[in-house]
Protein backbone atom coordinates (compact mmCIF):
# COMPACT_ATOMS: atom_id res chain seq x y z
CA UNK A 1 0.00 0.00 0.00
CA UNK A 2 2.77 2.42 0.97
CA UNK A 3 4.56 1.94 -2.35
CA UNK A 4 1.35 2.74 -4.26
CA UNK A 5 0.83 5.92 -2.23
CA UNK A 6 4.43 6.94 -2.99
CA UNK A 7 3.60 6.86 -6.72
CA UNK A 8 0.64 9.29 -6.48
CA UNK A 9 2.75 12.48 -6.90
CA UNK A 10 4.62 10.92 -9.82
CA UNK A 11 1.37 9.90 -11.50
CA UNK A 12 -0.09 13.40 -11.05
CA UNK A 13 3.14 14.86 -12.45
CA UNK A 14 2.79 12.60 -15.49
CA UNK A 15 -0.86 13.55 -16.11
CA UNK A 16 -0.22 17.31 -15.86
CA UNK A 17 2.96 17.06 -17.96
CA UNK A 18 1.04 15.31 -20.75
CA UNK A 19 -1.64 18.02 -20.89
CA UNK A 20 -1.23 20.43 -23.79
CA UNK A 21 -0.22 23.72 -22.09
CA UNK A 22 -3.18 26.10 -21.99
CA UNK A 23 -3.66 29.42 -20.28
CA UNK A 24 -6.93 30.33 -18.59
CA UNK A 25 -8.08 33.63 -17.14
CA UNK A 26 -9.16 33.08 -13.54
CA UNK A 27 -10.06 36.15 -11.48
CA UNK A 28 -7.87 38.45 -13.59
CA UNK A 29 -4.94 36.01 -13.37
CA UNK A 30 -3.45 33.99 -16.19
CA UNK A 31 -3.24 30.38 -15.01
CA UNK A 32 -1.33 27.91 -17.16
CA UNK A 33 -2.14 24.20 -16.99
CA UNK A 34 0.15 21.60 -18.52
CA UNK A 35 3.83 21.35 -19.36
CA UNK A 36 6.94 20.64 -17.33
CA UNK A 37 6.88 23.59 -14.96
CA UNK A 38 3.20 23.26 -14.06
CA UNK A 39 3.72 19.52 -13.62
CA UNK A 40 6.68 20.23 -11.33
CA UNK A 41 4.51 22.50 -9.16
CA UNK A 42 1.90 19.74 -8.97
CA UNK A 43 4.64 17.23 -8.06
CA UNK A 44 5.81 19.42 -5.19
CA UNK A 45 2.32 20.18 -3.89
CA UNK A 46 1.09 16.59 -4.15
CA UNK A 47 4.27 15.28 -2.49
CA UNK A 48 3.75 17.60 0.45
CA UNK A 49 0.10 16.55 0.75
CA UNK A 50 0.77 12.80 0.37
CA UNK A 51 3.69 12.70 2.81
CA UNK A 52 1.89 14.96 5.31
CA UNK A 53 -1.11 12.59 5.19
CA UNK A 54 1.19 9.59 5.63
CA UNK A 55 2.88 11.34 8.55
CA UNK A 56 -0.47 12.02 10.23
CA UNK A 57 -1.72 8.47 9.56
CA UNK A 58 1.48 6.59 10.53
CA UNK A 59 2.79 9.15 13.06
CA UNK A 60 6.12 9.00 11.21
CA UNK A 61 7.78 8.78 7.80
CA UNK A 62 10.48 6.31 6.85
CA UNK A 63 13.93 7.70 6.08
CA UNK A 64 13.47 6.89 2.38
CA UNK A 65 10.24 8.91 2.35
CA UNK A 66 11.95 11.88 4.02
CA UNK A 67 14.74 11.65 1.46
CA UNK A 68 12.28 11.44 -1.44
CA UNK A 69 10.33 14.45 -0.14
CA UNK A 70 13.50 16.48 0.40
CA UNK A 71 14.77 15.65 -3.11
CA UNK A 72 11.40 16.60 -4.59
CA UNK A 73 11.39 19.94 -2.77
CA UNK A 74 15.03 20.69 -3.58
CA UNK A 75 15.12 19.66 -7.25
CA UNK A 76 11.53 20.72 -7.96
CA UNK A 77 12.01 24.07 -6.21
CA UNK A 78 15.24 24.76 -8.10
CA UNK A 79 13.57 23.74 -11.36
CA UNK A 80 10.83 26.31 -10.81
CA UNK A 81 13.10 29.01 -9.41
CA UNK A 82 15.67 28.74 -12.20
CA UNK A 83 13.13 27.74 -14.86
CA UNK A 84 15.33 24.82 -15.96
CA UNK A 85 13.90 21.34 -16.47
CA UNK A 86 17.45 19.90 -16.55
CA UNK A 87 17.57 20.27 -12.76
CA UNK A 88 14.48 18.09 -12.29
CA UNK A 89 16.01 15.46 -14.59
CA UNK A 90 18.79 14.98 -12.04
CA UNK A 91 16.37 14.17 -9.19
CA UNK A 92 15.82 10.47 -9.96
CA UNK A 93 19.49 9.64 -10.65
CA UNK A 94 20.72 11.45 -7.53
CA UNK A 95 18.02 9.89 -5.36
CA UNK A 96 18.79 6.40 -6.69
CA UNK A 97 22.51 6.92 -6.13
CA UNK A 98 21.90 8.13 -2.57
CA UNK A 99 19.93 4.94 -1.89
CA UNK A 100 22.80 2.91 -3.43
CA UNK A 101 25.23 4.77 -1.17
CA UNK A 102 23.12 4.01 1.91
CA UNK A 103 22.97 0.30 1.04
CA UNK A 104 26.73 0.32 0.35
CA UNK A 105 27.49 2.08 3.62
CA UNK A 106 25.52 -0.51 5.55
CA UNK A 107 28.14 -3.12 4.62
CA UNK A 108 30.66 -1.11 6.67
CA UNK A 109 28.51 0.60 9.30
CA UNK A 110 26.52 -1.44 11.76
CA UNK A 111 26.18 -5.16 12.22
CA UNK A 112 23.67 -5.87 9.45
CA UNK A 113 23.25 -4.79 5.83
CA UNK A 114 20.43 -2.31 5.28
CA UNK A 115 18.18 -4.82 3.51
CA UNK A 116 18.41 -7.13 6.53
CA UNK A 117 17.48 -4.25 8.83
CA UNK A 118 14.46 -3.58 6.61
CA UNK A 119 13.30 -7.17 6.02
CA UNK A 120 14.94 -9.20 8.81
CA UNK A 121 11.77 -9.26 10.88
CA UNK A 122 9.90 -11.07 8.08
CA UNK A 123 12.58 -13.16 6.34
CA UNK A 124 15.21 -15.55 7.69
CA UNK A 125 18.42 -15.74 5.61
CA UNK A 126 22.06 -16.54 6.28
CA UNK A 127 24.51 -13.63 6.55
CA UNK A 128 26.06 -14.28 3.12
CA UNK A 129 22.62 -14.28 1.49
CA UNK A 130 21.72 -10.98 3.16
CA UNK A 131 24.98 -9.52 1.86
CA UNK A 132 24.22 -10.74 -1.70
CA UNK A 133 20.69 -9.35 -1.53
CA UNK A 134 22.03 -6.01 -0.28
CA UNK A 135 24.53 -5.93 -3.19
CA UNK A 136 21.64 -6.64 -5.58
CA UNK A 137 19.87 -3.56 -4.20
CA UNK A 138 23.02 -1.48 -4.64
CA UNK A 139 23.30 -2.58 -8.27
CA UNK A 140 19.58 -2.00 -8.83
CA UNK A 141 19.78 1.59 -7.60
CA UNK A 142 22.94 2.28 -9.60
CA UNK A 143 21.36 0.90 -12.80
CA UNK A 144 18.13 2.85 -12.21
CA UNK A 145 20.08 6.05 -11.63
CA UNK A 146 22.14 5.67 -14.80
CA UNK A 147 19.10 4.56 -16.84
CA UNK A 148 17.14 7.64 -15.73
CA UNK A 149 20.08 9.92 -16.50
CA UNK A 150 20.67 8.33 -19.91
CA UNK A 151 17.03 8.59 -20.99
CA UNK A 152 16.62 12.12 -19.58
CA UNK A 153 19.49 13.57 -21.57
CA UNK A 154 19.77 11.29 -24.62
CA UNK A 155 16.04 10.71 -25.24
CA UNK A 156 14.38 13.73 -23.61
CA UNK A 157 11.14 13.26 -25.58
CA UNK A 158 10.38 10.03 -23.68
CA UNK A 159 11.95 11.00 -20.36
CA UNK A 160 8.69 11.45 -18.44
CA UNK A 161 7.22 8.23 -19.89
CA UNK A 162 10.34 6.34 -18.82
CA UNK A 163 10.37 8.00 -15.40
CA UNK A 164 6.85 6.75 -14.72
CA UNK A 165 6.56 3.48 -16.61
CA UNK A 166 10.18 2.45 -17.22
CA UNK A 167 11.22 2.97 -13.61
CA UNK A 168 8.08 1.20 -12.42
CA UNK A 169 8.79 -1.68 -14.81
CA UNK A 170 12.40 -1.95 -13.64
CA UNK A 171 11.23 -1.94 -10.03
CA UNK A 172 8.61 -4.65 -10.64
CA UNK A 173 11.11 -6.79 -12.54
CA UNK A 174 13.64 -6.42 -9.73
CA UNK A 175 11.01 -7.28 -7.11
CA UNK A 176 10.07 -10.45 -8.99
CA UNK A 177 13.74 -11.42 -9.10
CA UNK A 178 14.08 -10.66 -5.40
CA UNK A 179 10.97 -12.73 -4.68
CA UNK A 180 12.42 -15.71 -6.55
CA UNK A 181 15.71 -15.33 -4.66
CA UNK A 182 13.90 -15.16 -1.32
CA UNK A 183 11.73 -18.20 -2.06
CA UNK A 184 14.84 -20.22 -2.94
CA UNK A 185 16.89 -19.15 0.09
CA UNK A 186 14.47 -18.35 2.89
CA UNK A 187 14.88 -20.52 5.96
CA UNK A 188 11.99 -21.34 8.26
CA UNK A 189 11.86 -19.20 11.39
CA UNK A 190 12.91 -21.09 14.52
CA UNK A 191 10.05 -22.21 16.75
CA UNK A 192 9.60 -20.11 19.88
CA UNK A 193 9.05 -22.04 23.07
Amino acid sequence: MKQIVDFIPLLLFFIVYKLEPRTFDVADLNVTVGGIFNATAVLIASSIIVYAALFVYQRRLEKSQWLTLAACLLFGGLTLALHSEAILKWKAPVLNWLFALAFTGSHFIGEKPLIQRMMGHAVQLQSAQWARLNIAWILFFLVCGFANLFVAFVYPSIWVDFKVFGSLGLTLLFMVGQGIYLVRHTQPKPEES
